[in-house]
Protein backbone atom coordinates (compact mmCIF):
# COMPACT_ATOMS: atom_id res chain seq x y z
CA UNK A 1 0.00 0.00 0.00
CA UNK A 2 1.61 3.37 -0.97
CA UNK A 3 2.37 5.93 1.72
CA UNK A 4 0.16 8.98 1.76
CA UNK A 5 1.67 12.07 0.21
CA UNK A 6 2.39 14.65 2.92
CA UNK A 7 1.07 18.14 2.57
CA UNK A 8 3.36 20.61 0.87
CA UNK A 9 3.42 22.83 3.95
CA UNK A 10 4.52 19.91 6.10
CA UNK A 11 7.41 19.06 3.78
CA UNK A 12 8.54 22.67 3.73
CA UNK A 13 8.71 22.69 7.49
CA UNK A 14 10.69 19.45 7.51
CA UNK A 15 13.16 20.85 4.98
CA UNK A 16 13.46 24.02 7.00
CA UNK A 17 14.29 22.04 10.16
CA UNK A 18 16.84 19.98 8.23
CA UNK A 19 18.42 23.12 6.81
CA UNK A 20 18.56 24.83 10.21
CA UNK A 21 20.04 21.72 11.79
CA UNK A 22 22.63 21.38 9.04
CA UNK A 23 23.57 25.04 9.41
CA UNK A 24 23.84 24.61 13.19
CA UNK A 25 26.09 21.58 12.82
CA UNK A 26 28.22 23.39 10.27
CA UNK A 27 28.63 26.39 12.57
CA UNK A 28 29.58 24.13 15.45
CA UNK A 29 32.15 22.28 13.37
CA UNK A 30 33.57 25.55 12.04
CA UNK A 31 33.79 26.92 15.60
CA UNK A 32 35.80 23.91 16.81
CA UNK A 33 38.15 24.13 13.83
CA UNK A 34 38.59 27.89 14.20
CA UNK A 35 39.50 27.65 17.89
CA UNK A 36 42.04 24.90 17.22
CA UNK A 37 43.59 26.78 14.28
CA UNK A 38 43.83 29.94 16.38
CA UNK A 39 45.41 28.02 19.25
CA UNK A 40 48.04 26.63 16.90
CA UNK A 41 48.70 30.13 15.55
CA UNK A 42 49.02 31.45 19.11
CA UNK A 43 51.47 28.70 20.04
CA UNK A 44 53.67 29.43 17.01
CA UNK A 45 53.82 33.10 18.05
CA UNK A 46 54.50 32.12 21.68
CA UNK A 47 57.42 29.98 20.53
CA UNK A 48 58.76 32.73 18.28
CA UNK A 49 58.91 35.16 21.20
CA UNK A 50 60.47 32.52 23.45
CA UNK A 51 63.08 31.47 20.88
CA UNK A 52 64.56 34.98 20.91
CA UNK A 53 65.70 34.57 24.51
CA UNK A 54 69.04 32.91 23.73
CA UNK A 55 70.09 35.59 21.24
CA UNK A 56 69.10 38.37 23.66
CA UNK A 57 70.97 36.62 26.49
CA UNK A 58 74.09 36.30 24.37
CA UNK A 59 73.88 39.99 23.46
CA UNK A 60 73.23 40.97 27.13
CA UNK A 61 70.03 42.76 26.06
CA UNK A 62 68.45 42.63 29.51
CA UNK A 63 65.81 45.30 28.92
CA UNK A 64 64.74 43.61 25.70
CA UNK A 65 64.42 40.23 27.45
CA UNK A 66 62.05 41.82 29.95
CA UNK A 67 60.07 43.46 27.13
CA UNK A 68 59.71 40.16 25.30
CA UNK A 69 58.55 38.50 28.52
CA UNK A 70 55.77 41.10 28.78
CA UNK A 71 54.88 40.66 25.12
CA UNK A 72 54.55 36.94 25.74
CA UNK A 73 52.28 37.54 28.75
CA UNK A 74 50.03 39.81 26.67
CA UNK A 75 49.94 37.50 23.66
CA UNK A 76 47.43 35.01 25.05
CA UNK A 77 44.65 37.51 25.73
CA UNK A 78 45.22 39.23 22.40
CA UNK A 79 44.81 35.93 20.56
CA UNK A 80 41.71 34.87 22.49
CA UNK A 81 40.01 38.20 21.78
CA UNK A 82 40.73 37.75 18.06
CA UNK A 83 39.26 34.24 18.21
CA UNK A 84 36.09 35.51 19.88
CA UNK A 85 35.71 38.25 17.24
CA UNK A 86 36.02 35.64 14.48
CA UNK A 87 33.45 33.36 16.12
CA UNK A 88 30.99 36.21 16.54
CA UNK A 89 31.24 36.87 12.82
CA UNK A 90 30.95 33.21 11.87
CA UNK A 91 28.20 32.01 14.21
CA UNK A 92 26.46 35.17 15.35
CA UNK A 93 24.11 34.86 18.31
CA UNK A 94 24.51 31.08 18.45
CA UNK A 95 27.79 31.38 20.34
CA UNK A 96 25.88 32.72 23.35
CA UNK A 97 23.91 29.46 23.69
CA UNK A 98 25.21 26.73 25.99
CA UNK A 99 23.76 24.02 23.72
CA UNK A 100 26.00 25.29 20.94
CA UNK A 101 29.07 24.93 23.17
CA UNK A 102 28.19 21.45 24.35
CA UNK A 103 28.30 20.30 20.75
CA UNK A 104 31.40 22.42 20.02
CA UNK A 105 33.19 20.79 22.94
CA UNK A 106 32.32 17.36 21.57
CA UNK A 107 33.57 18.26 18.08
CA UNK A 108 36.71 19.84 19.50
CA UNK A 109 37.55 16.77 21.59
CA UNK A 110 37.44 14.65 18.42
CA UNK A 111 40.12 16.88 16.89
CA UNK A 112 42.50 16.59 19.85
CA UNK A 113 43.92 13.03 19.60
CA UNK A 114 45.93 14.10 16.54
CA UNK A 115 46.84 17.49 18.02
CA UNK A 116 50.23 18.20 19.55
CA UNK A 117 49.96 19.94 22.93
CA UNK A 118 46.32 18.89 23.25
CA UNK A 119 46.19 19.86 26.93
CA UNK A 120 47.11 23.44 26.04
CA UNK A 121 44.57 23.39 23.23
CA UNK A 122 41.85 22.44 25.74
CA UNK A 123 42.80 25.42 27.87
CA UNK A 124 42.59 27.72 24.84
CA UNK A 125 39.07 26.40 24.19
CA UNK A 126 38.21 27.10 27.84
CA UNK A 127 39.56 30.64 27.60
CA UNK A 128 37.48 31.34 24.50
CA UNK A 129 34.34 30.03 26.19
CA UNK A 130 35.02 32.01 29.38
CA UNK A 131 35.64 35.20 27.40
CA UNK A 132 32.25 34.87 25.70
CA UNK A 133 30.35 33.95 28.87
CA UNK A 134 32.29 36.34 31.16
CA UNK A 135 33.50 33.35 33.20
CA UNK A 136 29.94 32.35 34.10
CA UNK A 137 28.32 28.94 33.56
CA UNK A 138 31.53 27.04 34.25
CA UNK A 139 30.76 23.36 33.67
CA UNK A 140 32.34 20.26 32.21
CA UNK A 141 29.70 19.90 29.49
CA UNK A 142 30.65 23.16 27.75
CA UNK A 143 34.38 23.27 28.50
CA UNK A 144 37.25 21.07 29.66
CA UNK A 145 37.30 21.14 33.46
CA UNK A 146 38.46 17.54 33.29
CA UNK A 147 40.65 16.69 30.31
CA UNK A 148 39.28 14.60 27.46
CA UNK A 149 42.68 13.14 26.60
CA UNK A 150 44.50 10.29 28.27
CA UNK A 151 47.75 11.20 30.00
CA UNK A 152 50.75 9.79 28.17
CA UNK A 153 54.35 9.54 29.24
CA UNK A 154 56.05 12.32 27.32
CA UNK A 155 59.69 11.73 28.22
CA UNK A 156 61.78 10.71 25.23
CA UNK A 157 64.85 11.64 23.25
CA UNK A 158 63.07 14.65 21.73
CA UNK A 159 63.75 16.83 24.77
CA UNK A 160 66.52 14.92 26.59
CA UNK A 161 70.21 14.48 25.80
CA UNK A 162 71.87 11.53 27.54
CA UNK A 163 75.51 11.21 28.57
CA UNK A 164 77.43 8.27 30.01
CA UNK A 165 79.84 8.72 32.88
CA UNK A 166 83.18 7.40 31.70
CA UNK A 167 86.49 7.22 33.51
CA UNK A 168 86.98 10.98 33.53
CA UNK A 169 84.43 13.26 35.11
CA UNK A 170 86.11 16.30 33.57
CA UNK A 171 85.48 14.92 30.07
CA UNK A 172 81.79 14.46 30.85
CA UNK A 173 81.45 18.00 32.22
CA UNK A 174 83.18 19.39 29.13
CA UNK A 175 80.79 17.48 26.89
CA UNK A 176 77.77 18.81 28.79
CA UNK A 177 78.97 22.41 28.57
CA UNK A 178 79.59 22.02 24.84
CA UNK A 179 76.03 20.76 24.46
CA UNK A 180 74.74 24.17 25.62
CA UNK A 181 75.74 25.43 22.16
CA UNK A 182 76.12 29.11 22.91
CA UNK A 183 77.12 31.34 20.02
CA UNK A 184 79.66 33.10 22.22
CA UNK A 185 82.59 31.38 23.98
CA UNK A 186 83.06 30.44 27.60
CA UNK A 187 85.12 32.96 29.53
CA UNK A 188 87.32 30.20 30.99
CA UNK A 189 85.94 26.74 30.30
CA UNK A 190 88.83 24.97 32.05
CA UNK A 191 88.13 26.92 35.25
CA UNK A 192 84.40 26.17 35.06
CA UNK A 193 85.05 22.45 34.58
CA UNK A 194 87.38 22.45 37.57
CA UNK A 195 84.79 24.25 39.75
CA UNK A 196 81.97 21.91 38.76
CA UNK A 197 84.18 18.85 39.18
CA UNK A 198 85.08 19.83 42.74
CA UNK A 199 81.39 20.03 43.62
CA UNK A 200 80.67 16.69 41.94
CA UNK A 201 83.39 14.99 44.00
CA UNK A 202 82.10 16.61 47.20
CA UNK A 203 78.33 16.20 46.80
CA UNK A 204 77.65 13.54 44.19
CA UNK A 205 80.35 10.87 44.26
CA UNK A 206 79.69 9.99 47.96
CA UNK A 207 76.10 9.06 46.99
CA UNK A 208 77.21 6.62 44.26
CA UNK A 209 78.16 3.08 45.22
CA UNK A 210 80.21 2.90 42.03
CA UNK A 211 80.43 4.72 38.74
CA UNK A 212 79.10 1.89 36.63
CA UNK A 213 75.83 2.46 34.79
CA UNK A 214 75.70 6.10 35.84
CA UNK A 215 73.89 8.23 33.29
CA UNK A 216 73.41 11.97 33.03
CA UNK A 217 70.32 13.37 31.34
CA UNK A 218 70.05 17.04 30.40
CA UNK A 219 67.03 18.86 29.03
CA UNK A 220 67.87 20.07 25.54
CA UNK A 221 66.36 23.55 25.83
CA UNK A 222 68.02 26.10 28.08
CA UNK A 223 65.95 28.04 30.61
CA UNK A 224 66.33 31.82 30.32
CA UNK A 225 65.22 34.35 32.92
CA UNK A 226 66.43 37.90 33.52
CA UNK A 227 70.26 37.79 33.33
CA UNK A 228 70.64 34.02 33.64
CA UNK A 229 70.59 30.89 31.49
CA UNK A 230 70.10 27.53 33.20
CA UNK A 231 70.93 23.97 32.16
CA UNK A 232 68.65 21.50 33.94
CA UNK A 233 69.33 17.81 34.33
CA UNK A 234 69.63 14.76 36.55
CA UNK A 235 72.22 12.12 37.39
CA UNK A 236 70.76 8.60 37.23
CA UNK A 237 72.27 5.80 39.29
CA UNK A 238 71.17 2.46 40.72
CA UNK A 239 69.47 3.85 43.82
CA UNK A 240 67.74 6.88 42.32
CA UNK A 241 68.66 10.21 40.82
CA UNK A 242 70.22 13.54 41.77
CA UNK A 243 68.87 16.74 40.21
CA UNK A 244 71.22 19.47 39.09
CA UNK A 245 71.06 22.96 37.64
CA UNK A 246 73.94 24.85 36.04
CA UNK A 247 73.33 28.63 36.14
CA UNK A 248 75.28 30.31 33.34
CA UNK A 249 75.85 34.07 33.20
CA UNK A 250 77.03 36.57 30.60
CA UNK A 251 80.05 38.65 31.57
CA UNK A 252 78.71 41.40 29.25
CA UNK A 253 82.03 41.34 27.39
CA UNK A 254 81.17 38.66 24.85
CA UNK A 255 81.58 35.48 26.92
CA UNK A 256 79.66 33.26 29.35
CA UNK A 257 80.67 31.48 32.54
CA UNK A 258 79.20 28.93 34.95
CA UNK A 259 78.26 30.76 38.14
CA UNK A 260 77.65 27.68 40.30
CA UNK A 261 76.12 24.20 40.25
CA UNK A 262 73.04 23.29 42.29
CA UNK A 263 72.47 19.71 43.47
CA UNK A 264 70.27 20.12 46.55
CA UNK A 265 66.57 19.44 45.71
CA UNK A 266 65.43 22.31 47.94
CA UNK A 267 67.74 24.71 46.13
CA UNK A 268 66.46 23.44 42.78
CA UNK A 269 62.91 24.02 44.03
CA UNK A 270 63.76 27.64 44.89
CA UNK A 271 64.99 28.20 41.32
CA UNK A 272 61.51 27.19 40.12
CA UNK A 273 59.78 29.09 42.90
CA UNK A 274 56.34 30.72 42.71
CA UNK A 275 58.08 33.95 43.74
CA UNK A 276 59.98 34.32 40.47
CA UNK A 277 59.28 35.44 36.92
CA UNK A 278 58.49 32.83 34.29
CA UNK A 279 61.29 31.18 32.32
CA UNK A 280 61.68 31.49 28.55
CA UNK A 281 62.11 27.88 27.38
CA UNK A 282 62.04 26.88 23.72
CA UNK A 283 59.87 23.79 24.22
CA UNK A 284 57.83 22.62 21.19
CA UNK A 285 56.09 20.10 23.49
CA UNK A 286 55.91 21.68 26.97
CA UNK A 287 54.44 18.55 28.60
CA UNK A 288 57.77 16.80 28.01
CA UNK A 289 59.59 19.50 29.95
CA UNK A 290 56.97 19.36 32.71
CA UNK A 291 57.25 15.57 33.04
CA UNK A 292 61.02 15.86 33.42
CA UNK A 293 60.77 18.68 35.98
CA UNK A 294 58.20 16.66 37.93
CA UNK A 295 60.78 13.91 38.45
CA UNK A 296 63.16 16.50 39.94
CA UNK A 297 60.50 18.31 41.96
CA UNK A 298 57.85 15.71 42.86
CA UNK A 299 56.23 17.93 45.50
CA UNK A 300 55.58 20.81 43.11
CA UNK A 301 52.10 20.98 41.62
CA UNK A 302 51.73 20.72 37.86
CA UNK A 303 50.14 24.16 37.92
CA UNK A 304 53.31 25.71 39.36
CA UNK A 305 55.53 23.93 36.85
CA UNK A 306 53.44 25.08 33.88
CA UNK A 307 53.46 28.59 35.34
CA UNK A 308 57.24 28.48 35.68
CA UNK A 309 57.76 28.05 31.91
CA UNK A 310 55.24 30.71 30.90
CA UNK A 311 52.10 28.63 30.32
CA UNK A 312 50.32 30.25 33.24
CA UNK A 313 46.87 30.01 31.62
CA UNK A 314 47.20 26.24 31.51
CA UNK A 315 48.62 26.45 35.01
CA UNK A 316 45.24 27.84 36.07
CA UNK A 317 43.52 24.90 34.38
CA UNK A 318 45.76 22.44 36.20
CA UNK A 319 45.19 24.25 39.48
CA UNK A 320 41.41 24.14 39.18
CA UNK A 321 41.44 20.44 38.27
CA UNK A 322 43.69 19.74 41.27
CA UNK A 323 41.45 21.84 43.50
CA UNK A 324 38.30 19.97 42.44
CA UNK A 325 40.07 16.64 42.98
CA UNK A 326 41.22 17.73 46.44
CA UNK A 327 37.68 18.69 47.43
CA UNK A 328 36.49 15.23 46.44
CA UNK A 329 39.08 13.62 48.73
CA UNK A 330 38.81 15.88 51.78
CA UNK A 331 36.11 17.01 54.17
CA UNK A 332 37.57 19.95 56.13
CA UNK A 333 36.00 23.41 56.00
CA UNK A 334 37.19 26.64 54.45
CA UNK A 335 38.15 29.03 57.24
CA UNK A 336 39.58 32.51 57.67
CA UNK A 337 43.35 32.41 57.18
CA UNK A 338 45.43 32.72 60.37
CA UNK A 339 46.87 36.13 61.14
CA UNK A 340 45.74 39.71 61.49
CA UNK A 341 42.80 40.59 59.26
CA UNK A 342 43.69 42.89 56.39
CA UNK A 343 42.09 46.26 55.79
CA UNK A 344 41.76 45.67 52.04
CA UNK A 345 41.60 41.90 51.57
CA UNK A 346 39.69 39.12 53.26
CA UNK A 347 41.76 35.95 53.11
CA UNK A 348 40.58 32.39 53.62
CA UNK A 349 42.00 28.92 53.17
CA UNK A 350 41.30 25.20 53.37
CA UNK A 351 43.58 23.80 56.11
CA UNK A 352 44.33 20.66 54.10
CA UNK A 353 45.21 22.64 50.95
CA UNK A 354 48.35 24.74 50.54
CA UNK A 355 46.60 27.76 48.99
CA UNK A 356 44.95 30.95 50.21
CA UNK A 357 42.07 32.74 48.50
CA UNK A 358 42.09 36.54 48.60
CA UNK A 359 38.94 38.63 48.13
CA UNK A 360 38.94 42.43 47.83
CA UNK A 361 36.56 44.00 50.32
CA UNK A 362 33.69 46.22 49.19
CA UNK A 363 34.85 48.99 51.53
CA UNK A 364 38.25 49.48 53.11
CA UNK A 365 38.96 50.19 56.73
CA UNK A 366 40.55 53.59 57.49
CA UNK A 367 43.12 54.88 56.73
CA UNK A 368 43.02 53.01 53.41
CA UNK A 369 41.71 55.23 50.62
CA UNK A 370 41.54 53.46 47.27
CA UNK A 371 39.15 51.56 45.03
CA UNK A 372 38.87 47.91 44.08
CA UNK A 373 40.06 48.87 40.60
CA UNK A 374 43.24 50.39 42.04
CA UNK A 375 43.96 47.24 44.07
CA UNK A 376 43.46 45.04 41.00
CA UNK A 377 45.88 47.22 39.05
CA UNK A 378 48.49 46.84 41.81
CA UNK A 379 48.23 43.05 41.57
CA UNK A 380 48.46 43.27 37.79
CA UNK A 381 51.65 45.32 38.10
CA UNK A 382 53.27 42.63 40.22
CA UNK A 383 52.22 39.86 37.82
CA UNK A 384 54.07 41.69 35.04
CA UNK A 385 57.09 42.71 37.10
CA UNK A 386 60.30 40.90 37.99
CA UNK A 387 59.35 39.32 41.31
CA UNK A 388 63.05 38.70 42.17
CA UNK A 389 62.17 35.71 44.35
CA UNK A 390 60.54 37.96 46.94
CA UNK A 391 56.97 38.54 45.72
CA UNK A 392 54.39 35.77 45.51
CA UNK A 393 52.81 34.90 42.19
CA UNK A 394 49.03 35.29 42.25
CA UNK A 395 46.45 33.91 39.85
CA UNK A 396 43.26 35.85 39.20
CA UNK A 397 39.88 34.10 38.85
CA UNK A 398 36.35 35.19 38.08
CA UNK A 399 33.20 33.38 39.26
CA UNK A 400 35.11 30.80 41.27
CA UNK A 401 32.72 28.15 42.62
CA UNK A 402 32.93 26.57 46.09
CA UNK A 403 30.73 23.88 47.69
CA UNK A 404 28.44 25.78 50.05
CA UNK A 405 28.51 23.14 52.77
CA UNK A 406 32.32 23.40 53.00
CA UNK A 407 32.31 27.02 54.24
CA UNK A 408 32.58 27.52 57.99
CA UNK A 409 29.89 29.78 59.40
CA UNK A 410 32.52 32.24 60.64
CA UNK A 411 33.97 32.58 57.14
CA UNK A 412 30.56 32.92 55.53
CA UNK A 413 29.54 35.61 58.02
CA UNK A 414 32.79 37.50 57.38
CA UNK A 415 32.48 37.46 53.60
CA UNK A 416 28.84 38.53 53.73
CA UNK A 417 29.90 41.40 55.97
CA UNK A 418 32.94 42.69 54.05
CA UNK A 419 32.36 41.64 50.43
CA UNK A 420 28.67 40.92 49.78
CA UNK A 421 28.83 42.37 46.25
CA UNK A 422 31.23 39.59 45.21
CA UNK A 423 29.06 36.69 46.38
CA UNK A 424 26.43 34.67 44.55
CA UNK A 425 24.55 31.76 46.07
CA UNK A 426 22.88 28.67 44.65
CA UNK A 427 21.42 25.77 46.58
CA UNK A 428 24.78 23.97 46.55
CA UNK A 429 27.40 26.58 45.74
CA UNK A 430 28.94 29.84 46.78
CA UNK A 431 30.30 31.68 43.76
CA UNK A 432 32.91 34.39 44.32
CA UNK A 433 32.87 36.81 41.41
CA UNK A 434 36.52 37.80 41.74
CA UNK A 435 39.43 36.45 43.78
CA UNK A 436 43.14 35.70 43.76
CA UNK A 437 44.84 32.45 44.66
CA UNK A 438 48.29 32.39 46.21
CA UNK A 439 50.59 29.87 47.84
CA UNK A 440 50.01 29.74 51.58
CA UNK A 441 52.86 30.86 53.81
CA UNK A 442 53.28 31.46 57.54
CA UNK A 443 52.76 35.18 58.23
CA UNK A 444 56.04 36.60 59.51
CA UNK A 445 54.45 38.06 62.66
CA UNK A 446 53.07 34.61 63.56
CA UNK A 447 56.36 32.89 62.75
CA UNK A 448 58.18 35.17 65.20
CA UNK A 449 55.84 34.21 68.04
CA UNK A 450 57.37 30.73 68.26
CA UNK A 451 60.84 31.38 66.81
CA UNK A 452 63.93 30.95 68.99
CA UNK A 453 66.72 33.52 68.98
CA UNK A 454 68.65 31.88 66.14
CA UNK A 455 65.52 31.57 63.98
CA UNK A 456 64.54 35.15 64.76
CA UNK A 457 67.89 36.49 63.62
CA UNK A 458 67.82 34.41 60.43
CA UNK A 459 64.28 35.41 59.49
CA UNK A 460 64.81 39.11 60.24
CA UNK A 461 67.90 39.07 58.05
CA UNK A 462 65.71 37.48 55.38
CA UNK A 463 63.05 40.16 55.92
CA UNK A 464 65.61 42.92 55.33
CA UNK A 465 66.98 41.13 52.27
CA UNK A 466 63.47 40.82 50.88
CA UNK A 467 62.84 44.57 51.24
CA UNK A 468 66.18 45.41 49.61
CA UNK A 469 65.73 43.04 46.70
CA UNK A 470 62.17 44.19 46.01
CA UNK A 471 63.36 47.80 46.10
CA UNK A 472 66.26 46.98 43.76
CA UNK A 473 63.64 45.84 41.26
CA UNK A 474 62.04 49.32 41.45
CA UNK A 475 59.16 48.32 43.73
CA UNK A 476 58.55 50.06 47.05
CA UNK A 477 56.43 47.75 49.23
CA UNK A 478 54.68 50.63 50.98
CA UNK A 479 53.21 48.93 54.02
CA UNK A 480 56.14 46.89 55.36
CA UNK A 481 54.42 45.57 58.47
CA UNK A 482 55.53 42.08 59.44
CA UNK A 483 52.05 40.68 58.79
CA UNK A 484 52.39 41.52 55.09
CA UNK A 485 55.32 39.12 54.65
CA UNK A 486 55.28 35.33 54.77
CA UNK A 487 57.84 32.63 55.51
CA UNK A 488 58.09 29.74 53.03
CA UNK A 489 58.96 26.14 53.88
CA UNK A 490 62.52 26.95 52.80
CA UNK A 491 62.74 29.77 55.36
CA UNK A 492 62.64 32.52 52.75
CA UNK A 493 60.71 35.70 53.48
CA UNK A 494 58.27 36.74 50.75
CA UNK A 495 56.07 39.81 50.34
CA UNK A 496 52.41 39.16 49.48
CA UNK A 497 50.32 42.28 50.19
CA UNK A 498 50.38 44.56 47.14
CA UNK A 499 47.72 47.20 47.71
CA UNK A 500 50.25 49.85 48.82
CA UNK A 501 53.04 49.20 46.33
CA UNK A 502 54.42 51.88 44.03
CA UNK A 503 57.47 52.26 41.83
CA UNK A 504 60.53 53.23 43.82
CA UNK A 505 61.44 56.02 41.42
CA UNK A 506 58.13 57.73 42.29
CA UNK A 507 59.01 57.98 46.00
CA UNK A 508 60.41 61.07 47.70
CA UNK A 509 62.59 59.93 50.60
CA UNK A 510 63.04 62.55 53.30
CA UNK A 511 64.53 63.02 56.74
CA UNK A 512 62.20 64.10 59.51
CA UNK A 513 62.96 67.79 60.16
CA UNK A 514 64.32 68.75 63.57
CA UNK A 515 61.61 70.45 65.71
CA UNK A 516 62.18 74.15 66.30
CA UNK A 517 59.82 74.61 69.23
CA UNK A 518 58.70 72.62 72.25
CA UNK A 519 55.20 72.44 70.78
CA UNK A 520 56.56 70.86 67.62
CA UNK A 521 58.62 68.37 69.62
CA UNK A 522 55.60 67.31 71.69
CA UNK A 523 53.13 67.18 68.78
CA UNK A 524 51.39 63.83 68.31
CA UNK A 525 51.00 64.44 64.57
CA UNK A 526 53.49 65.74 61.98
CA UNK A 527 53.99 69.51 62.35
CA UNK A 528 55.75 69.59 58.98
CA UNK A 529 54.22 69.25 55.51
CA UNK A 530 53.96 65.72 54.08
CA UNK A 531 53.40 65.16 50.37
CA UNK A 532 51.55 62.13 48.95
CA UNK A 533 54.81 60.45 47.87
CA UNK A 534 56.92 61.48 50.87
CA UNK A 535 58.49 58.61 52.80
CA UNK A 536 60.51 58.90 56.02
CA UNK A 537 62.76 55.81 56.45
CA UNK A 538 63.36 56.70 60.15
CA UNK A 539 59.74 55.71 60.77
CA UNK A 540 60.36 52.12 59.66
CA UNK A 541 61.26 51.34 63.27
CA UNK A 542 57.52 51.53 63.99
CA UNK A 543 57.03 48.27 62.10
CA UNK A 544 58.54 46.43 65.08
CA UNK A 545 56.24 47.82 67.72
CA UNK A 546 55.79 45.16 70.39
CA UNK A 547 58.70 42.98 69.23
CA UNK A 548 61.97 44.49 70.47
CA UNK A 549 63.89 41.23 69.80
CA UNK A 550 62.92 41.27 66.14
CA UNK A 551 63.88 44.94 65.91
CA UNK A 552 67.29 44.27 67.49
CA UNK A 553 68.03 41.46 65.03
CA UNK A 554 66.83 43.52 62.08
CA UNK A 555 69.02 46.46 63.02
CA UNK A 556 72.01 44.15 63.41
CA UNK A 557 71.89 43.41 59.68
CA UNK A 558 69.87 46.17 58.02
CA UNK A 559 70.36 49.46 59.87
CA UNK A 560 70.93 51.10 56.47
CA UNK A 561 67.24 50.77 55.63
CA UNK A 562 66.56 53.61 58.11
CA UNK A 563 68.62 56.06 56.03
CA UNK A 564 67.52 58.13 53.02
CA UNK A 565 71.01 57.61 51.55
CA UNK A 566 70.29 53.90 51.02
CA UNK A 567 67.00 54.54 49.23
CA UNK A 568 68.27 57.42 47.16
CA UNK A 569 71.23 55.28 46.10
CA UNK A 570 68.83 52.66 44.78
CA UNK A 571 66.91 55.35 42.93
CA UNK A 572 70.12 56.51 41.26
CA UNK A 573 70.89 52.95 40.12
CA UNK A 574 67.40 52.58 38.67
CA UNK A 575 67.61 55.97 36.92
CA UNK A 576 70.85 54.97 35.19
CA UNK A 577 69.41 51.62 34.07
CA UNK A 578 71.69 49.60 36.33
CA UNK A 579 69.83 46.31 36.84
CA UNK A 580 70.76 44.59 40.10
CA UNK A 581 72.13 41.05 39.90
CA UNK A 582 69.75 38.84 41.86
CA UNK A 583 69.90 35.11 41.34
CA UNK A 584 67.93 32.25 42.91
CA UNK A 585 70.72 30.91 45.09
CA UNK A 586 72.88 32.16 47.94
CA UNK A 587 75.87 34.33 47.15
CA UNK A 588 78.22 32.01 49.01
CA UNK A 589 77.41 29.24 46.54
CA UNK A 590 78.86 31.21 43.63
CA UNK A 591 82.19 30.07 42.15
CA UNK A 592 85.27 32.26 42.37
CA UNK A 593 86.19 33.95 39.08
CA UNK A 594 89.86 34.83 39.28
CA UNK A 595 90.75 36.00 35.76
Amino acid sequence: MPFPTPKTEGMAEVYKIIAVTANFMSQVSTTAETILEDFQRYFVNFQALTARAQHLFEQAEWTEIHRESLNRLDLYKQCVLKTVATLEEQAGAAISETGFWKKARSDYSRLLPDTENAELAETYFNSTYCCIFDHRDINDQCMFISSSIAKKSALDEICIQSFTLGSKITALISEILDFASFNIPFEDKHRDIKNIGAQVHEKVIPQLRNRRNVMVEVLKPLFFRNKGAYMVGRILYADGHIPFVLPILNNEQGAVYVDTVIFDPDDVSIIFSFTRSYFMVDAPVPSQIIDFLKTLLPHKELSELYNSIGHNKHGKTEFYASFVNHLQHSDDLFVLAPGIKGMVMSVFTLPSYDIVFKVIKDRFDPPKEMSQAVVREKYRQVSRHDRVGRMADTQEYSYFSFPRQRFSQELLDELQKVAPSLLQFTDDEIIVKHLYTERRMTPLNLYLQTANEEQTEAVMDEYGNAIKQIASANIFPGDMLLKNFGVTRHGRVVFYDYDEICFLHECNFRKIPEPKTEEQAMSSSPWYSVGPNDIFPEEFRLFFTGNPTARKMFEKHHQDLYTIEFWQGLQENIATGNMADMFPYRRYKRFQRSL
